[in-house]
């Protein structure tokens, strides 16, 4: 071989070595965080048509009637909640497949604290036809925490936090432009927990049991 052609193959033999050297290694590393991104995109999809689905039973003929009241003898006022209705609505929650235990006991809790209060004076008097005497439910929706609403496909949810088995999220009216006019500040917060590999309801703020069980008007 010609000492030229010697000296190009040397070359180029030297600089295809250098440029293996330089290209970046893809380590273990750079995959796990790769498939972590992949499956936090999944999760929040999931997450995503969770929350819709909950508000589309919410507004369905299947619903509860979150306060399933009871009135006195004269019908005049509510004296507290019918509590074989308030079970049956318990286990219509469970059946659903949306929400958690947590939160079921949680609304639990919020129906038999407003009974209690009701029945023993703590709240005032609830005079049939007028709004309630507490915060829940009070001439609101909790599933919506607002008094107005928004096309559900229109909408978006927002990422607090995030890991393998519990999620806090904002849930917005995602078309800024079209549907959301005068909702683009919305913002209700709720969290998720992933029970046997399912993301299920944990929290809804329109469900927070120390605002839904305060008096009306107290601060």
């Amino acid at each position: 071989m010609k000492p030229i052609g010697l000296l190009i193959l040397i070359i180029g033999l030297t600089c295809s070595s250098c440029n293996q050297k330089n290209k970046p290694a893809t380590t273990t590393d750079d995959k796990l965080v790769n498939l972590e991104t992949s499956d936090k995109s999944t999760d929040k999809k999931e997450i995503q048509n969770l929350i819709r689905q909950v508000l589309y039973w919410a507004d369905s003929k299947g619903h509860i009637d979150l306060l399933p009241v009871v009135t006195d003898s004269n019908d005049s006022a509510y004296i507290g909640f019918d509590l074989d209705k308030h079970k049956q609505n318990l286990e219509k929650l469970k059946s659903t497949g949306f929400f958690s235990p947590e939160f079921i006991e949680n609304y639990n809790q919020i129906i038999m604290t407003l009974d209690n209060g009701l029945r023993n004076g703590k709240y005032e008097k609830w005079l049939v036809g007028d709004l309630p005497t507490f915060n829940f439910a009070n001439d609101y929706s909790p599933w919506w925490c607002g008094q107005e609403s928004f096309s559900i496909e229109k909408s978006e949810i927002e990422l607090i936090k995030l890991d393998k088995e519990k999620g806090e999220f904002y849930f917005i009216c995602g078309d800024k432009v079209a549907g959301c006019e005068g909702m683009e500040n919305y913002k209700m917060r709720f969290s998720v927990i992933k029970e046997n590999n399912k993301w299920k309801i944990s929290y809804l703020e329109g469900f927070d049991f120390k605002e839904s069980t305060r008096k009306d008007g107290e601060l």
